[in-house]
Order: structure tokens, then C-alpha cells, then sequence
């Protein structure tokens, strides 16, 4: 067993325009990831086929697009998606938003940008 945290996280990325993610589990069947994005970023609009995804807000408040729909989550809450749904993640704050995210399965080449 490992004990993972954002200095000892399996692997360190970054996307988007200035945003860091850190893998926490990263196994086919789950993975589990820490992010942070800065003020004034967001990710481009897509949908997994296969992958269910739960985002829990830890600091801050996203705004979420949803098929269309804008929902706010504000910190210390979480939203779930499902597979297909179309979405992306916004923050439109002028505060850095840190999340975590758990897909099940993995997302990796189950991402189609739309």
C-alpha cells in the first residue's frame, strides 16, 4: 500500500492553460485524480463513452456546463456525470478551484472532444 498526497502523487501533469493535476489512483477500472485550476480557465466541452465521473469540490466554486445546462457547485459539494453526457468544467472565479475527480473506469482513450 502507498500513501499518496500532491507532493507524493503517481504522476504530476498539467492541462489546459496553466491547470496541474495529480493521479492518486490510476488503475484501468478507477481512477481517482487531484486538480487545480487557476482563475479564469476551463476545460474543453467533451464526453467519455464509457466513464461515470464524480467531481468534489474541495476549494472554490465551479461552474459546471451539462448538456447545455450551467450548474454552480460550490465547495464541499459534488456533482456526478454520466457516460455520454456532454460537459466541461469552468471556473470563473477570481480563486484558484481544486477538485477531485473519480472516473470509473479509467478516461484514458475514452475521451471524445466535441
Amino acid at each position: 500500500m502507498k500513501i499518496v498526497s500532491r507532493y507524493q502523487s503517481l504522476k504530476h501533469y498539467q492541462w489546459g492553460d496553466g491547470c496541474d493535476g495529480w493521479n492518486m489512483v490510476d488503475e484501468q477500472t478507477l481512477s481517482v485524480k487531484l486538480e487545480k485550476m487557476p482563475s479564469g480557465t476551463a476545460e474543453a466541452l467533451h464526453y467519455h463513452e464509457h466513464a461515470r465521473q464524480f467531481f468534489f469540490i474541495l476549494k472554490g466554486e465551479a461552474q459546471f456546463e451539462i448538456e447545455g445546462e450551467l450548474i454552480t457547485v460550490p465547495e464541499q459539494h459534488g456533482i456526478q456525470i454520466e457516460p455520454g453526457q456532454k460537459h466541461r468544467i469552468v471556473n470563473n472565479t477570481s480563486e484558484a478551484l481544486e477538485f477531485i475527480l473519480s472516473s470509473q473506469p479509467s478516461t484514458v482513450n475514452d475521451r471524445v472532444n466535441v
